[in-house]
């Protein structure tokens, strides 16, 4: 198979889907890697890494897509690549189709072949090529959370961990998951005092008995979401729901009770969001603020620390590339339903039903859009 590594081309990302040492893993299996010239210059990976490790280097992301039979990728296609998706082309990548109507329409109308990352599943019906990323979008929240509590950079004036007599921030963290979890303990590290609001109680008992009772534990509704953010220096986003839009725990009307100057990091802006008032942002342009409160929007957090997490990304995914690449979509989904549940979109049909419900689609089987 001919597989095509373009440069990543959102706005601020500089991770790239495959190191050279995973190029070299697909051309020992017998197959062609293309890399687009300077594809891994973001993450530290020059052309010549990938030409030692047996790559084709290719001058224009044209050559890139167009030559290739699978196409691998970090984010989702930007809009002046929408022209390189074709029938008969696999896209294995992020989509997070929920929150992109027109990105979805593109797909479908012509006729890609798209595997997403974020609803692969495992024989646990765990999410592995989203935990590496979650477990980075979770660890930096926190970071950020730390640096907008200054007062060099936002309102508050916070030190995380305060100091003996002098309270530690309080973190609230929407969400139990990978992200939250992670959120918390550097939290935790940090000092801070944190509370983590989950609707799965199982989630709940077992996040306080890792972290030793050290954080406090709520179940999720909106009076607790309304009650504990009147107190929050800084709000995590964490919630996730497989393939669909993130539901709004914050409204519009509950900012004005947040204390002026508090923080929200929605880490669930990838998937419209937790916050109502949330919006996409950059790493150039990364906050605004609404009614006093501080909002950090950024959909692609792990790209600023793009080695560490080329690596992670690539450590999760090569094994489900190298399955495509060898066995072909049909067998490689035939001998492993958790990479089957990844197909978003074949032929113009759309075969993940959150994304069918979303945007009021006809929702097609994996398996009767396959036949």
């Amino acid at each position: 198979m001919i597989i095509g590594i373009p440069k990543e081309i959102k706005t601020d990302e500089y991770r790239v889907s495959l190191p050279p040492s995973g190029v070299r893993e697909l051309v020992a299996h017998g197959h062609q890697v293309l890399v687009e010239t300077g594809a891994g210059a973001g993450s530290a990976f020059g052309d010549a890494e990938y030409t030692l490790a047996g790559a084709t280097i290719v001058q224009s992301a044209e050559e890139a897509w167009t030559r290739a039979n699978m196409v691998i990728k970090v984010k989702e296609p930007q809009p002046s690549e929408y022209a390189y998706m074709r029938e008969g082309l696999i896209l294995f990548t992020y989509l997070h189709l929920a929150a992109a109507e027109d990105l979805t329409h593109a797909m479908i109308n012509s006729g890609v072949t798209g595997v997403a990352y974020e609803t692969v599943t495992d024989k646990k019906g765990m999410l592995p090529l989203l935990e590496p990323m979650s477990e980075v979008a979770g660890r930096m929240a926190t970071q950020v959370v730390a640096q907008y509590l200054t007062k060099t950079v936002g309102e508050r004036g916070i030190l995380m961990g305060g100091v003996p007599g002098v309270k530690p921030a309080n973190i609230v963290i929407l969400g139990g998951g990978t992200v939250g979890m992670n959120a918390a303990k550097v939290a935790l590290g940090m000092g801070a005092s944190v509370t983590v609001l989950d609707i799965n109680i199982d989630r709940l008992r077992y996040l306080d008995d890792t972290m030793h009772g050290r954080l406090t534990t709520m179940y999720s509704n909106s009076g607790n979401i309304a009650d504990v953010i009147t107190q929050a220096d800084a709000v995590i986003g964490a919630v996730l729901i497989v393939g669909a839009k993130a539901p709004h725990l914050i409204t519009r009307s509950m900012l004005s009770s947040m204390p002026t100057g508090s923080v929200i990091v929605d880490v669930a802006v990838d998937q419209g969001g937790c916050v109502e008032t949330t919006r996409p942002t950059t790493h150039s342009n990364p906050t605004y603020i609404i009614d006093g409160v501080v909002h950090y929007g950024v959909a692609n957090m792990p790209g600023a620390v793009p080695r560490t997490s080329s690596l992670a990304l690539s450590n999760a995914t090569l094994r489900y590339a190298l399955r495509l690449a060898d066995m072909g979509l049909k067998d490689a989904f035939a001998g492993d339903a958790g990479l089957a549940n990844g197909l978003n979109i074949h032929h113009g049909k759309v075969t993940h039903r959150a994304v069918a419900e979303t945007f009021n689609l006809d929702y097609v089987d994996v398996q009767v859009a396959l036949r």
